[in-house]
């Protein structure tokens, strides 16, 4: 966000010291919405509030902040404020991210008052449209076709996770609203869509069932939050990074929990669904299915359409990259060689740019991360009753995050962050 210079004197250096404080928190609590790590979340806070000419003790978790700040101009202890924010976890929001990494600067420089700043930031909260939300919706549906398309699936497992994906957005408008039925979302998606596939594969035709349930499930994955908690972990951010790693594992508990729950029913029914292994696709789909991917998460990102063609292109370079490094040197290099570019890339972006370099950095890793492996290991799991194939999806899933934090920590030594974000 904010460069890690030296603290320069600014313009807004006449403010108040309660408004500065009121300024830091509010840029704090948005770049804790719109998904930023802990680790990048304090420096990011540290650099602005230095800049503002305060003293800022930052401490971040995924469902709150504490931030205790005094003026050092005057004596110790004389001016310490501290302030506990209670805020819901955050989700990536690129266009929002990016805004208010820029009117921080802004403030900061002096190009524009803290009163200004205030003024600017409230003005994001504007409410969705109803193209926005269409947009959002048919965006589900893309990502789990196109993910169904990545892995060479039939025709009919495509469009079957598809609309499965189409009906969780849907139904994710009116239960997002509903704080009662929030907390059983993810278990609620899983039984729709576990539903859905298994009367596809008992009434249409047969599925590659565990596979269609799974890429229709994609954008509800943790597998971004599973990277991101043990990326905290890594930078010493213990008590971020443990709460981070147990939402993640909760989240995919209760997906596995809604399609078990979906497969149950069905026998109580007299459903039995047909199960095939087919991957028949030729190669020209999955080209389709990644540019189709792509542009699924550059909307679910929430990038604004004139960034859609950097995010687009990390999401499918950080792809490329694991995918032919992983059939030269095996699959953990090519995660590791492709998160480490996609970070230095991110870096050099933020530094050519002057904008935040997670708009290469998050959907350039997006689809490395181990979301469907933990997925699809615990459904294996709890169907089979097996504790050897457990071990065997804990296994992978911790080859793929050692590797993705490699690359992220390896990735910031080749080119240095110069902004927190």
């Amino acid at each position: 966000m904010i460069e890690t210079a030296a603290p320069a004197a600014t313009a807004s250096a006449p403010a108040t010291y309660a408004q500065r404080i009121a300024f830091v928190c509010e840029m704090a609590s948005r770049l804790h919405s719109y998904g930023t790590t802990a680790q990048r979340l304090e420096g990011a806070v540290v650099a602005l509030s230095q800049q503002l000419g305060l003293d800022c003790e930052p401490w971040s978790n995924p469902t709150g902040l504490i931030l205790s700040f005094n003026d050092p101009g005057k004596p110790l202890g004389a001016t310490d404020t501290t302030r506990v924010i209670r805020l819901a976890p955050g989700e990536n929001d690129l266009h929002k991210l990016s805004e208010a990494d820029r009117i921080a600067e802004a403030v900061a420089a002096g190009r524009m008052s803290i009163a200004q700043g205030h003024t600017a930031l409230r003005s994001l909260d504007r409410a969705p449209s109803r193209r926005w939300q269409v947009m959002q919706v048919l965006a589900f549906g893309l990502a789990s076709g196109g993910v169904a398309g990545l892995w060479r699936l039939p025709w009919l497992d495509i469009g079957t996770a598809a609309l499965i994906g189409v009906l969780i957005g849907t139904l994710a408008l009116p239960l997002d609203r509903r704080p009662a039925l929030k907390e059983a979302s993810e278990a609620i998606y899983a039984l729709v869509a576990g539903s859905v596939a298994i009367l596809v594969a008992n009434f249409v035709a047969p599925l590659n069932l565990n596979t269609v349930i799974i890429a229709s499930l994609v954008v509800l994955l943790p597998g971004m939050t599973l990277t991101n908690a043990v990326n905290e972990l890594t930078s010493q951010h213990l008590v971020s990074g443990t709460a981070r790693l147990a939402g993640a594992m909760a989240t995919v508990m209760k997906l596995t929990v809604g399609s078990v729950i979906a497969v149950t029913l069905a026998q109580l029914f007299g459903l039995y669904p047909e199960v095939r292994a087919l991957r028949p696709q030729p190669e020209w789909v999955e080209w389709v299915a990644l540019v189709a991917t792509a542009y699924a998460f550059a909307v679910l990102f929430r990038a604004h359409r004139r960034d859609y063609p950097w995010v687009m292109a990390a999401a499918i370079t950080g792809y490329l990259i694991s995918r032919y490094a992983g059939q030269a040197w095996g699959s953990p290099v090519g995660i590791f060689l492709s998160a480490l570019v996609m970070t230095a890339c991110g870096n050099a972006f933020a530094r050519w740019a002057n904008r935040p370099g997670a708009l290469i950095r998050v959907p350039g890793i997006i689809m490395l991360v181990p979301g469907s492996a933990s997925l699809r290991g615990l459904m294996t799991l709890v169907q089979q009753q097996d504790v050897g194939v457990g071990q065997s999806a804990l296994l992978t899933v911790t080859n793929i995050v050692m590797a993705l934090v490699a690359g992220l920590l390896f990735g910031n030594l080749v080119v240095p962050a110069r902004k927190n974000l």
